[in-house]
């Protein structure tokens, strides 16, 4: 047992396998299937904006359209960013709705509040009431995204985070593949069922979630902080199982504890001021940074848009929906791929430096085809192959990376503030970006592409004006947005790969330098050892929560 101890001494706890931990893995899995919900809506109703049926309804004829019908520019953009605007305003009261009811609670109440909202879309043909859905429906996604988001970073062993929130990713894609399989299918019925089928299926994620909750734990830190020692540690070992050792999970614990305490004596006050304070203020301006990267990467754009996208430049909507459900399967491969560089291969700022790389590649490549060959089978042959590229590069690194590093970055006490608000933000900038992407490249409206295009025009008042192709020059956007994206993880974001949550705690409190982390070597796991040591040396007991207070472990 004593060497046991002794080799998690390093100010690393030791690293257990993804086996070994299966059943908080299972959990999170379970938890994280709330995000599946996220991919599922953006695939139905990105692809429900190319689908007859429903265009039929909410659409008007137009003969020069594929399908016969058009869509108005100002419904394309509500049912978009309507939905983004209820996660947003959901996001920001995350931080109050935990501080008194749990990470749980969160989540039931979002399914009931999906359940609303599928009811309403499913049952009428009024744009009003759809619009009315669609904003229940964000402000059930805001909180499914937030809380599932906490809860495994919470719930997860230090070197197995980055994995186990990747999971959100996953279920993402899972969710898109599904949504878009089901779109293809119903795509060419000529009534109410060609959008009532897809909607039907946003029922499946919070009924399974629903029954899951009943059999997860609710999050050791949270329960924790809100002083329920004795649930919390009961609720560790849950998560860790039998095949941890009692001495792992002993460690952990006292570390969680030695951490959770100092963050008290350390914190006058909880609150949303508090998390621009002293030095959570450096946190949480990261976690914003690092959650506005996902929407910077141009993200948005490619997954509200890219089905309607690919018809408008010339292919049919078979090959389109076709082509959307390829999209789809290359971004879970790119999850997984991702989920293994994060694990064996790179580190976080690697991951996100090379991803935004990546992505700015091919929004530059999108641009350039459409600048140099518009209108030509060779710019849409470019368009579909830039558009599979992107989606397997951004799951890969950005998207996979970004919610297990955003989590990470703040402390427990404000991490419901903290990463709410930031997810917040996140969406505000994606319905942004629904927003105005129509202008962008919808025919009707394609005389709004930006100033290069007015400039163009004003030069030759003839330019491409019914050329559908030279919306694709919105990449030249993405592209300098993604090189923003590269220059804000390589001179801001520090390296936390492989850290308990508590040794971040003590990494930004000690005010390291972005160049620091890797290597700064912290005292909290030391310490925990030398208790765990102590006790043992004494004869005593690991703690037991039923008859000892948490502040006894000291």
């Amino acid at each position: 047992m004593q060497n046991t101890i002794t080799k998690m001494s390093n100010s690393h706890l030791a690293e257990t396998s993804l086996w070994a931990n299966r059943k908080c893995l299972l959990i999170c899995a379970v938890v994280a299937m709330a995000s599946a919900q996220y991919g599922l809506d953006t695939a139905v109703v990105g692809s429900l904006q190319a689908t007859p049926g429903f265009l039929e309804i909410f659409g008007y004829p137009d003969p020069n359209q594929p399908g016969g019908y058009g869509i108005d520019g100002t419904f394309q953009r509500l049912i978009g960013s309507l939905l983004t605007l209820g996660a947003f305003l959901s996001s920001l009261v995350a931080g109050v709705f935990s501080n008194y009811f749990g990470r749980k609670a969160a989540l039931w109440f979002a399914c009931i509040l999906n359940a609303v909202a599928c009811i309403i879309q499913i049952s009428t043909t009024s744009k009003a009431a759809i619009y009315i859905g669609r904003l229940i429906l964000g402000l059930s996604n805001g909180f499914l995204v937030t809380f599932s988001n906490i809860y495994t970073a919470e719930a997860s062993p230090a070197h197995l985070r980055a994995v186990m929130v990747a999971l959100f990713s996953e279920w993402i894609s899972i969710g898109g593949i599904i949504g878009s399989v089901v779109t293809n299918k119903t795509k060419n019925f000529l009534d109410k069922t060609s959008y009532e089928i897809p909607l039907g299926i946003l029922f499946i994620v919070p009924t399974l979630l629903s029954i899951g909750l009943l059999f997860v734990p609710e999050s050791p830190r949270y329960l924790l902080y809100r002083g329920n020692s004795v649930a919390a540690r009961r609720a560790l070992e849950t998560l860790r199982g039998n095949l941890v050792s009692s001495e792992e999970l002993e460690i952990e614990w006292v570390e969680m504890v030695k951490g959770m305490e100092e963050e008290k004596r350390a914190a006058k006050s909880i609150g949303p001021l508090d998390m621009f304070k002293g030095t959570d203020l450096r946190r949480t301006l990261l976690c914003y940074g690092v959650i506005g990267t996902l929407t910077g990467a141009g993200s948005w754009f490619v997954i509200s848009y890219a089905t309607y996208f690919t018809i408008v430049a010339g292919l049919t909507v078979e090959e389109a929906f076709k082509y959307a459900i390829l999209n789809t399967v290359l971004g879970f491969v790119g999850v997984n791929f991702g989920m293994y560089l994060m694990r064996h291969v790179m580190g976080r700022r690697t991951i996100f430096m090379t991803g935004a790389l990546a992505q700015g590649g091919t929004m530059l490549g999108l641009a350039v085809s459409a600048t140099v060959a518009p209108g030509t089978v060779a710019a849409r042959n470019c368009l579909i192959a830039f558009f599979a590229i992107y989606s397997f590069a951004f799951n890969a690194f950005v998207g996979d990376a970004g919610h297990p590093t955003a989590t990470e970055l703040v402390s427990t006490r404000l991490r419901s503030w903290s990463v709410g608000s930031a997810i917040s933000i996140g969406y505000f900038l994606a319905w942004l970006t629904s927003f105005f992407s129509p202008y962008f490249i919808n025919p009707e409206n394609l005389n709004w592409v930006g100033a290069t295009y007015m400039v163009q025009i004003l030069c030759n008042p003839c330019y491409a004006l019914t050329d559908h192709m030279q919306g694709a020059k919105y990449g030249y956007i993405w592209a300098g947005s993604n090189l923003a994206c590269f220059f804000f993880f390589y001179f801001f974001l520090p390296e936390t790969k492989g850290r308990s949550l508590e040794e971040i705690d003590e990494l930004f409190n000690n005010r390291v330098s972005v160049r620091g982390f890797k290597t700064y070597q912290t005292t909290i796991i030391d310490d925990a050892v030398k208790d765990v040591k102590a006790r043992h040396g004494r004869g005593e007991k690991t703690i037991d929560p039923v008859t000892e207070h948490v502040d006894h472990a000291e």
